[in-house]
């Protein structure tokens, strides 16, 4: 498994992040030829090798002619502007998720709606193809897994459109929370909302050890030029992982005083912050007493912020955590157009030519209600469509 490690040793940005890829190997020429599929014409790349302390590395600028005043667009908008590209459909989906997560932030910061906001500098162009290039470039470099140090935050003052703001800025550190992070005393506003949303959105995990062979090694460096401290960089590391086994955590506490629907709520919230499974198993307690055992599987880097959830929502007085090996199978997402319409799909494969796919339920059964067919026949419809794994015939 090609796998994408990124040390963020001194924070991240978008143009970082993309001059990190490139750096590390990605083509220029091909990089180009996806984000001219946005259509977008008042833009272009401008990529320098440069070295700052000995090191080389890349700097990305993209320039446009927006003016000095960045377009103010709402996520409608920039999702109009990725469904109308020319992109492939995982690089429009991971986008998408991106500036979703960008948009929740806003919105939690100001005290609106998904709706109602309107990015202001993430809304930009240099902004919609710092995102768009970095998906991109992850996929033209066959990376399937992301993974991220902890991250290095700065301090300060940032001077943006909403005037000036405490750095980190409060969307960036919205966008963070449950992540390990540093704060450092480096001035200056090392982590971007940008740089924040692509870490938090496509890394898997963050700050968790994890052993893998170094391929590639990439620099992209930001604009600014510190004259202390390491510099003004971001380093990805790119390479090779073995599939089907990998080391987690598990969470798990007796519960006998809590009701199902809390338990129910307790299995949602662990999920929806990362737990990789989440379940509850009867059993019967001391006094003869019947009960629960909770238990989440999860990412060490997200072990304590679920332990605190389990806490705060069961009501227990202790959790038990253990180290342990699960074994898996590759994995791959897609989403395949078939002949009902477009439906992700979940592949697997492992030893002895073993090999699995699923359609994603929720196409299925919103394709059949569309339809007004049994979700029966709609599943068999896709299941006769999927290939044995994305790219290969059946």
């Amino acid at each position: 498994m090609r796998v994408a490690y990124l040390d963020c040793f001194s924070g991240v940005a978008g143009d970082m992040f993309l001059g990190a890829l490139l750096h590390a190997g990605l083509s220029l020429e091909a990089l180009e030829a996806e984000l001219a599929k946005l259509g977008l014409d008042e833009f272009e790349l401008k990529v320098e090798r440069t070295w700052r302390d000995a090191m080389e590395g890349i700097r990305v600028d993209v320039k446009t002619s927006d003016g000095a005043k960045p377009p103010h667009r709402g996520l409608s908008e920039i999702k109009t502007i990725l469904v109308g590209s020319g992109l492939d459909p995982e690089t429009k989906e991971w986008a998408t998720a991106v500036f979703t997560r960008l948009a929740e932030a806003e919105a939690q910061v100001h005290g609106t709606t998904v709706d109602e906001i309107h990015f202001h500098e993430v809304g930009a162009t240099d902004a919609i193809v710092d995102i768009v290039g970095v998906v991109a470039g992850l996929r033209l470099l066959g990376v399937e897994e992301v993974h991220a140090s902890k991250i290095v935050l700065g301090r300060g003052i940032a001077r943006c459109e909403h005037g000036e703001m405490p750095v980190p800025v409060p969307a960036t550190l919205e966008l963070l929370k449950d992540a390990p992070v540093v704060l450092s005393d480096l001035e200056g506003e090392l982590v971007t909302p940008t740089g924040a949303a692509l870490v938090s959105t496509l890394a898997r995990s963050i700050g968790a050890a994890f052993s893998f062979v170094p391929t590639a090694v990439g620099y992209g460096f930001g604009t600014r030029v510190r004259e202390v401290g390491p510099p003004n960089a971001l380093r990805i590391v790119l390479g090779d992982r073995e599939e089907g086994d990998e080391e987690v955590v598990l969470l798990e506490t007796n519960l006998d005083d809590t009701s199902g629907q809390v338990v129910g709520y307790l299995i949602e919230r662990s999920l929806g912050a990362g737990a990789l499974d989440a379940w509850a198993v009867p059993i019967q307690m001391k006094k003869s007493r019947p009960g629960v055992v909770f238990c989440a599987l999860v990412e060490e880097a997200r072990a304590d912020a679920i332990e605190r959830l389990v806490f705060e929502e069961s009501g227990t007085l202790g959790v038990r955590r253990h180290r342990v090996r699960r074994a898996i199978l590759e994995r791959r997402e897609a989403t395949l157009t078939t002949s009902i319409g477009e439906v992700r799909v979940k592949f697997a494969r492992g030893p002895g030519g073993l090999r699995r796919a699923e359609p994603e339920y929720e196409d299925v059964a919103r394709i059949a209600r569309e339809r007004g067919v049994p979700l029966r026949q709609a599943q068999e419809t896709v299941r006769r469509e999927i290939p044995i794994w994305p790219d290969e015939e059946a």
